[in-house]
């Protein structure tokens, strides 16, 4: 990745993440817990949601250092809850964490309508650039799926696994070492790689289609 290319998707990274969290926020809003809301991350301003390892260390490493991949990957600030505050504890938990992703399949899914639709009024300039923010959008969906914190799959797998809040925060301690080693593991690479193009090829021929 070339360093013109990584900071442009360093500002696309921030923007999706932005949302990615703010979806967060909205869900334990309305799953009956306002902890969010009071600490202000029912936001859309990204400053309120960087975390300095996942917003800024991590991309930024892979952005100046050679052979890290076609696409950054990072994660913001967690959106704090109370989970007696929730309304059905283990599920709202599940829906909370399940929010962000779904939110990043939601904004590729848009950004690929949106690539087509400049296509087919002839204003393709802009096209690739939110084919590469569907790209990015979609390696934030299938990443934050990984179940270690403080990745959202982490909380699906602490409800299925009925972990212990004592547990689970142990685990988080060593969260941010065991990410580092699996992004080093080949078959993690590629089998997030996989997913992600794989989606996006999914998403591109049935737009493709509406605009035959």
């Amino acid at each position: 990745m070339d360093i013109a290319n990584g900071l442009i998707q360093y500002l696309l990274l921030i923007s999706l993440l932005t949302f990615h969290e703010f979806a967060h926020a909205w869900t334990v809003t309305k799953c009956g817990d306002d902890t969010a809301r009071l600490r202000g991350r029912l936001s859309l301003n990204p400053i309120v949601h960087l975390d300095p390892i996942g917003t800024v260390l991590l991309p930024l490493l892979m952005i100046f250092v050679p052979g890290a991949g076609q696409y950054l990957l990072g994660w913001a600030k967690p959106v704090p809850f109370n989970y007696h505050n929730l309304g059905n504890p283990p599920r709202d938990e599940v829906l909370v964490a399940m929010a962000g992703p779904a939110m990043n399949l939601l904004l590729a899914i848009g950004l690929v309508a949106l690539e087509h639709g400049l296509e087919m009024f002839h204003a393709p300039s802009f096209a690739p650039l939110c084919q590469q923010a569907a790209g990015l959008s979609l390696v934030l969906c299938f990443f934050n799926l990984i179940p270690v914190p403080p990745l959202d799959g982490s909380h699906v797998l602490r409800v299925i696994t009925n972990m212990s809040f004592e547990a689970y925060m142990r685990f988080a301690q060593f969260g941010f070492v065991i990410i580092i080693v699996l992004l080093q593991l080949r078959v993690v690479r590629e089998l997030l790689s996989t997913v992600t193009f794989g989606t996006l090829f999914l998403l591109e021929r049935v737009f493709g289609l509406f605009g035959a």
